[in-house]
């Protein structure tokens, strides 16, 4: 072995327990384990499939009477449970899983399985059914059970053929508590978005491991997808500072470190809610002129509306807002629309706001979720329409008040504040 190959292992070698030193000296994190009804704290979830079959498995010892059962299994913390959806025609439906695992489904806790009726083509009446199981997950000394939601769309709904067979499931469990980074603390949940039950993931999927950090650097009481989403497996950035999880345990314990690596930050959206001052730009719009946003708007009250020709609520939307607009442009009101339509979309952009008599002025750049103007809000669904004071760059009213019914009397509310001002 040549000295310099040596010298080369020894550098290796030295870089791994510099790693290990750091890692055992950083304190561990343990956030408090969310064992049900995590998923509305969190604002979405992935949903996982399992496919269902009439083949009964040679390890179901014991269940209860069944009359047209289909069988399947959800794998998680390294084990495969037994599910079982007992749907007789005419009759409402049950749904049992094997939770402790011995073969025997007549001793597990009760499954919450309740159906809803949902609209289906041709005026047909089909029955949704959504419920909880419980699953062992590895915590401390012995494993918890924590709750997976469930979901079944009606077998016989023709819009959803593809997923007769299937019942869908998601993790609504996760940790939850607060994480101190370069002195400041910020709130922090981890989220097995996989179902795996094991918050290591899956580190060497090109995917993504299937487990998220989330930190709400920005303090605005929401994770931000981009800038606030990390996965447990990859260096992210955080202050200007590259960290990584070190020694995550399958329970959901672990370790921050810093990185060797280095990666870039990204920024946080603004904080948009009710009395913040918006970010203010300058851009071009269709017509070729220029537009300084809010300046350009001063004594006004002004719409940012967030939308596209492809987006089916914002075009449900658009009748109501032409109406606003027509009704209260004289008294001040103004909108500012910006597309998030594709690249070489500019002609139809133009169609549909002339069709629809949405005759003030657009910002288009055909990027769509990367247009310079999306990004700066950190805009991550449409509509998002946003009211704003012209005079301060304050924001005006919540998303949900400028939509619908709620919009024009938010409207004529805040343009007789301005009046009165």
């Amino acid at each position: 072995m040549s000295n310099l190959t040596h010298l080369k292992r020894l550098s290796v070698l030295c870089t791994l327990f510099a790693s290990f030193a750091v890692a055992a000296e950083a304190p561990q994190v343990n956030l408090s384990l969310i064992s049900s009804d995590a998923m509305p704290k969190l604002g979405g979830y992935r949903p996982q499939q399992t496919k269902l079959s009439a083949d009964k498995p040679a390890d179901l010892k014991k269940a209860p009477e069944l009359t047209a059962p289909l069988y399947g299994s959800i794998p998680f913390g390294g084990k495969s449970y037994l599910i079982v959806l007992d749907e007789p025609e005419g009759h409402d439906a049950k749904l049992y899983v094997d939770a402790n695992g011995n073969g025997d489904l007549t001793d597990d806790p009760a499954v919450e399985w309740k159906k809803e009726p949902y609209p289906g083509p041709n005026g047909a009446r089909l029955t949704h059914y959504m419920g909880k199981i419980q699953l062992p997950l590895a915590a401390g000394d012995k494993p918890t059970l924590v709750s997976l939601g469930t979901y079944r769309f009606d077998k016989n709904d023709p819009q959803r053929a593809m997923l007769k067979n299937t019942l869908l499931y998601y993790s609504d469990y996760a940790r939850d508590g607060e994480i101190t980074i370069n002195g400041k603390t910020y709130h922090a949940m981890l989220v097995d978005d996989s179902t795996s039950g094991d918050f290591r993931g899956k580190p060497s999927a090109k995917a993504g491991s299937g487990v998220r950090l989330l930190l709400d650097l920005n303090n605005d009481h929401r994770f931000d997808f981009r800038s606030e989403t990390f996965d447990v497996a990859k260096p992210f950035n955080v202050g200007g500072t590259t960290w990584q999880i070190a020694d995550m345990t399958p329970a959901g314990t672990f370790k921050l470190v810093e990185s060797k690596e280095t990666v870039a930050e990204i920024a946080p959206p603004p904080d948009l809610s009710v009395g913040k001052i918006v970010p203010a730009f300058e851009t071009k719009l269709m017509d070729g002129k220029t537009v300084h946003f809010p300046r350009d708007y001063k004594g006004k009250v002004v719409l940012l509306d967030f939308w596209a020709t492809w987006c089916g609520p914002c075009m449900a939307e658009a009748p109501n807002v032409v109406s606003a607009y027509n009704e209260l442009h004289n008294k001040g009101f103004e909108i500012l629309g910006v597309s998030l339509d594709r690249e070489n979309a500019a002609d139809k952009v133009k169609k549909v706001t002339a069709d629809k008599g949405m005759t003030w002025p657009q910002i288009y750049d055909g990027k769509m979720w990367e247009a310079e103007i999306v990004r700066k809000y950190g805009i991550e669904s449409i509509p998002a329409p946003i009211l704003v004071d012209g005079d301060t760059g304050k924001v005006l009213a919540d998303q949900q008040d400028v939509r619908g019914e709620k919009l024009v009397p938010t409207l004529k509310r805040e343009l007789e504040k301005k009046a009165a001002s």
